[in-house]
């Protein structure tokens, strides 16, 4: 029979970062929240810790384990704070892993020490006004010039980007950016080239603009771009000329494991908080926990999020096994994203006034988790990945 029981290596470390993200991480959320701040100091020991390089073998600065294990990890953290958990998935997923997943040897060697160890962040550059999950609607464009002297042939890149995570810190070194580097196809109906290049951020040209006010997870760091004749060198060229997107779409399956684990941590996180609360708020001489409205609500939220979890289990391990899991990661994201939603509504609940006012949990979960079902591929986008891995 399959055992879904963690072995002793994955037990250990969903533990030690349990007690951090319950230690370090969660007495300082509601502050920086409040204050929309970037939690500087907790990225920095996050760095400490390995976490930023749980997939990544050792000779590029990681720890030497995989995707399931930065999934345990995001877990943990979404359970307190899913401004730092979402900080780490960006990171790694969006951040690091293209580069180690299709980079050159020197790319990885250049890049990949820093990211892995939390010295530097890295984001992805792929949302537009109209593009997304619409790569034809891509508009930034890349443009190969030939360079005199030293400096070689560079990209030209121009365009804008859209809620691009991990771009405008102090630590912000790098942007992976989707760009239309050509055309393909003959016949009167030319394709799109789509290219991904490396764009350091202090390239001249290059603007983070204006962090966004948000409705929820506002101690990440979340901008615009525009990019304004940035020139890089053509050896920035991040794969294959013209598999940008479709690399990236690879890089969204295997992120959607991450984003569900996520999202189970905040389901859970929804579940600890009303069981607490549930044992110690008073209502008509006895504690609200012993009404069996406020169980069946409780006990209906912890079902949702026992189920998520062992879906984002099944999609990783697929994943580590080398099997097909595209539609098992979109139904994992799926699912996770919707448990975090609804128990963050019945938490709230639960809660009553109290779950309306920002220094509870349930109230930064209630705001925070409306965006799993949007970010990194809509739940419309999941579904219609099913459908298809159905033959619909």
């Amino acid at each position: 029979m399959p055992d879904f029981e963690l072995d002793e290596d994955y037990q250990a470390l969903a533990d030690t970062v349990r007690e951090f993200a319950d230690e370090v991480v969660a007495p300082v959320s509601a502050r920086h929240d409040e204050e929309h701040s970037f939690p500087y100091g907790i990225v920095k020991q996050m760095g400490e810790m390995g976490l930023f390089g749980l997939p990544f073998p050792e000779e590029y600065g990681g720890m030497g384990g995989d995707y399931f294990a930065l999934a345990l990890a995001l877990e943990q953290l979404g359970r307190v704070d899913q401004s730092v958990a979402i900080t780490l998935e960006a990171a790694v997923s969006l951040g690091a892993m293209p580069i180690y997943r299709f980079g050159t040897e020197e790319q990885k060697q250049q890049w990949l020490p820093d990211l892995a160890t939390g010295r530097a962040l890295a984001g992805f550059g792929l949302t537009e006004p109209e593009a997304g999950s619409d790569a034809g609607g891509t508009r930034t464009t890349a443009r190969l010039e030939a360079g005199g002297g030293a400096a070689g042939n560079e990209w030209v890149i121009n365009g804008r980007k859209e809620f691009i995570t991990n771009s405008g810190t102090a630590i912000s070194r790098l942007v992976t950016v989707t760009a239309v580097t050509g055309s393909t196809g003959g016949n009167g109906a030319p394709r799109k080239e789509i290219s991904t290049i490396l764009v350091p951020t202090d390239t001249p040209g290059f603007t983070a603009e204006k962090a966004y006010n948000k409705v929820g997870w506002n101690a990440s760091d979340t901008h615009p771009l525009r990019l304004t004749n940035v020139r890089v060198p053509e050896a920035n060229l991040l794969g294959e000329r013209g598999r940008g997107y479709a690399n990236f779409l690879q890089i969204l399956d295997e992120g959607r494991i991450a984003i569900a684990a996520l999202a189970v941590g905040a389901a859970q996180g929804c579940v600890d908080e009303s069981v607490r609360y549930a044992r110690e708020r008073m209502a008509f001489g006895r504690a609200i926990g012993q009404f069996q409205g406020i169980q069946f609500k409780i006990a209906r939220m912890q079902a949702r999020a026992h189920t998520a979890r062992l879906a984002y289990y099944d999609a990783a391990a697929r994943l580590l096994a080398g099997k097909p899991f595209k539609s098992h990661s979109a139904i994992a994201k799926m699912v996770a994203g919707e448990a975090a939603m609804d128990n963050a509504r019945d938490a709230t609940q639960i809660f009553g006034g109290f779950g309306f006012i920002n220094e509870f949990r349930v109230a930064r979960h209630y705001r925070d988790s409306k965006v799993l079902e949007v970010g990194e591929g809509t739940t419309e986008v999941q579904l219609m990945l099913i459908a298809r891995e159905l033959g619909l």
